[in-house]
């Protein structure tokens, strides 16, 4: 007679972990509700909870597509502690989609320290792409497009971001940046005075019922404002300085080491920084440049003790 033994169970190791949920980057409308995906309606139809920077604005979004989702506040101010909390829920299996105001999550909003969070506890996050303001101005601009750099906000008082535009002259991609309505004319004001009188264009509304989009040199930009202030929601773009166009601001006496010395002191670039601008500036290879400190250097007369 043949017994029949049970198979002994297998490691605790070997067993299959319980199954996590899943976090969604979720992208919305950044001004017209019928901005959004037929998979982003999917998903917040199918997820536990919706977390978002304000629970009244999203509100108005899930209402319109008539979404019934319990909301949670995610913001810079709570995300501290808030982050965790949604990361316990999401190890417990739960389905979690973070939303922005307007646009994709995380660009310039809330939501770095959960998804940080995520990839260290191995929760796995879906990004379902939808509208961004800095891509949808950027297409509508007359810019050039194939390369550009996106900066955020600029600091908002006045030295921090003139230091800020300082240590962006080197760039020769169009730049994009958001700004707040109060501040607008003065940013315009200094980067017109930082980088030059460049090609630019003011994004304003993008997608709503006053979108709007003044383009030209900085300075009739800053002109079109002192007549006709900009209200909303704010994407500025500055194209890459044209040939020919390159500022100096030093004194035409001023050696090209002492330039150097003076950005590193004032614009707080690291010597390669300051190197490669001072050359910019005079319409040198930064080689050549280097080659030009290191002659003066080697001609100047020694000091006597």
């Amino acid at each position: 007679m043949t017994v029949k033994t049970a198979s002994p169970r297998p490691p605790a190791s070997l067993l299959s972990p319980v199954s996590t949920g899943c976090l969604y980057l979720v992208g919305t409308p950044i001004g017209n509700l019928e901005d959004i995906t037929l998979r982003a309606i999917r998903i917040l139809k199918e997820a536990d909870q919706i977390a978002c920077e304000d629970t009244r604005h999203t509100q108005k979004l899930l209402s319109h597509y008539d979404i019934h989702k319990p909301l949670v506040s995610y913001h810079e101010h709570n995300e501290l502690t808030r982050a965790p909390e949604l990361v316990l829920a999401l190890e417990q299996g739960a389905k979690i989609a973070l939303v922005s105001d307007a646009g994709t999550p995380l660009v310039s909003d809330p939501g770095h320290r959960l998804v940080t969070l995520c990839v260290r506890h191995q929760i796995p996050i879906v990004p379902i792409p939808g509208p961004s303001a800095l891509l949808a101005s950027l297409s509508a601009s007359g810019l050039p497009n194939e390369e550009f750099l996106f900066v955020g906000f600029l600091p908002a008082r006045t030295g921090e971001r003139r230091r800020a535009l300082e240590r962006l002259r080197i760039e020769d991609r169009t730049i994009i940046l958001y700004e707040a309505p109060h501040r607008i004319a003065e940013c315009v004001a200094d980067a017109r005075e930082v980088l030059g009188d460049r090609a630019a264009c003011l994004a304003r509304e993008v997608t709503k019922i006053h979108e709007e989009f003044r383009r030209g040199k900085l300075s009739q930009i800053s002109a079109s404002l002192q007549e006709s202030p900009a209200r909303g929601e704010i994407t500025l773009l500055i194209g890459p300085e044209a040939p020919g166009d390159a500022r100096t601001q030093a004194n035409s006496t001023q050696s090209l080491a002492d330039r150097v010395e003076e950005l590193i002191r004032q614009a707080k670039l690291d010597r390669k920084e300051a190197l490669k601008l001072a050359a910019k500036e005079r319409g040198l290879t930064r080689r050549d440049a280097y080659d030009q400190i290191v002659t003066a250097r080697s001609n100047a007369p020694e000091h006597e003790e």
